[in-house]
């Protein structure tokens, strides 16, 4: 079947998806995955979908849009979102990101560079409707029509569409198939940034129609404002979980561990990706090993947000980034601290180390650090006794998007593998020209109704071929290898991805933080720190 999809389709009526997205399009396995075969066929919508939700895009379904019952219904839809896309373009609304989306929308050029950069267009054998100029081109006749207000010349000029509730149904569910990891942004030769488009729609579709991903709002932003985090541990649940991480660390490596809490006037307050605590217990155990044996005066909170770095408003709603933010700074200035630490978590990093932080006034304009760097200083200034042949196996290093490209922390972590890890190797492309692990925005915690089919196979085809290139001549199971993660979502998207692809059983390739890599390199701990078990 053709893969080309006009920009009109998007406004075509009736409930048939405008793609059809086959397992035999997409790019090749790669050979040692392949053998003969493309993978398994992608798991069609249930009836029950078909029927309640809007799934007329590309047969995967991310966000459960219930169909409007009448006609009048869908007019007040496409009204209200008529409404946001006014506030979209507003000054007043929308003072912090207006600029680089006007470039986009007035300046894109059509060279499609971007295209080429792009690992879900890529992998989805070049599948139009995944172009990033495909939803950006939505989106700009939308702006000349309906918010420039132009007229027969601007439709001659830029381009006409419909706006009806199937091209709206149709586009919310269209900002779910990118990645935001500005892979694009960065190829463009003008510097347009259609990741950023693909998040400006999904913050209409929140703020003004009150469409989202369950996983991220109702599951993510709402239960961690009313619990303090998106695991909904309270307080008490978080200190006693960690109080046990303590307890098994001690055990497993041979020191006394104990993790400060609510220090006030302490020089760093370390805030975690709170699944690391329940998911991967060993990554915030491992930094309290470290901080501890380096001498640095740090602490955890125990206080509503405190203990969770998580921000997920940072994927689709500005209202709900700004709420969570606030929340984490007023925890750090109650505790007096100089500065906060962000753990191993990518979004994390970009939610306080770049958006908070540049907007953050006053008493709450407080430094934020990331933990590459100051992991990458206690490393080289010798505090920490290391023997690199602990860590004498395969690692190949994944490049958080949020982190490396999106902030430019490249070689912190790379100058620590050099020095703990004698078989480290790059993946190609490696740094800020690296690929997403396809969990990014949010996919990582999203598998709804086939999205999870779609995740593995389109999503993250990209890394996984990646990290078969990184390991080629070592794939046998016998040969342990791991893939050092340091960011908590892409963990999450690497476990999916390989239970999918039966990558650890085939060939032995474990997953995990830069942080126990760093602990199993530490003399003062008992031999063989990583635990060589699927999790």
């Amino acid at each position: 079947m053709s893969n080309f999809t006009r920009i009109s389709d998007a406004s075509s009526p009736g409930r048939e998806p405008i793609a059809d997205l086959d397992e035999n399009d997409l790019t090749p396995l790669p050979a040692a995955l392949n053998k003969g075969r493309q993978g398994p066929a992608l798991t069609p919508l249930g009836v029950q979908s078909v029927d309640r939700c809007e799934c007329g895009l590309d047969g995967a379904c991310a966000l459960n849009i219930a169909r409007p019952k009448s006609r009048e219904e869908e007019d007040v839809l496409v009204a209200s979102f008529l409404s946001g896309l006014e506030k979209l373009f507003s000054k007043e609304n929308n003072w912090t990101f207006l600029q680089p989306l006007l470039l986009t929308m007035e300046h894109c050029t059509g060279c499609q560079t971007c295209s080429n950069s792009c690992h879900i267009y890529e992998s989805s054998g070049r599948q139009e409707i995944y172009r990033p100029t495909f939803r950006t081109e939505i989106l700009r006749r939308l702006y000349f029509k309906h918010v420039k207000h132009g007229g027969l010349v601007s439709a001659w000029q830029h381009g006409n569409i419909e706006l009806n509730w199937p091209l709206v149904a149709r586009l919310a569910e269209l900002s779910y198939r990118c990645n935001l990891c500005r892979r694009c942004a960065q190829a463009c030769p003008i510097g347009a940034d259609n990741g950023l488009v693909a998040r400006e729609l999904r913050k209409i579709f929140s703020q003004e129609m009150g469409i989202s991903p369950k996983e991220l709002h109702d599951k993510g932003s709402m239960l961690q404002l009313k619990s303090g985090s998106t695991t909904g541990m309270n307080p008490a649940g978080v200190l006693d979980n960690m109080n046990f991480v303590d307890e098994e660390m001690s055990e497993k490596t041979g020191l006394e561990i104990h993790t400060p809490w609510d220090v006030e006037g302490a020089d760093f307050l370390v805030i975690h990706n709170a699944g690391e605590m329940l998911a991967w217990p060993e990554n915030p155990g491992a930094f309290s090993v470290i901080l501890n044996a380096a001498g640095v005066k740090w602490t955890l909170s125990s206080e509503l947000s405190g203990y969770d770095a998580v921000n997920y408003g940072l994927w689709y709603d500005d209202a709900q980034f700004s709420r969570v933010a606030l929340k984490h700074l007023e925890v750090a200035r109650k505790l007096k601290v100089k500065a906060i630490v962000v753990g191993e978590c990518g979004h994390a990093h970009k939610a306080l180390g770049v958006i908070a932080n540049r907007i953050a006034l006053g008493d709450l304009d407080i430094p934020v650090v990331s933990s590459m760097t100051l992991l990458r200083d206690i490393v080289l200034s010798g505090k920490l006794s290391l023997d690199s042949s602990r860590n004498d196996f395969p690692i190949t290093l994944h490049d958080p998007c949020n982190m490396v490209r999106l902030m430019g922390i490249v070689e912190p972590q790379r100058e620590i593998l050099r020095m703990i890890a004698p078989r480290f190797r790059e993946m190609e492309p490696h740094g800020v020209d690296n690929y997403c692990c396809g969990g990014g925005s949010g996919f990582a915690i999203m598998s709804p109704n086939n999205f999870g089919d779609w995740r593995s196979q389109v999503s993250g085809r990209k890394k996984l071929e990646q990290v078969m290139d990184a390991f080629s001549g070592s794939l046998d199971p016998a040969i342990s290898k791991y893939v050092c993660a340091p960011c908590s979502n892409c963990k999450g998207q690497l476990r999916d991805l390989f239970t999918y692809w039966g990558i650890w059983e085939k060939h032995r390739i474990l997953y995990g933080g830069l942080v126990e890599l760093i602990v199993n390199a530490m003399t003062d701990v008992n031999p063989g720190f990583i635990d060589w078990q699927w999790r």
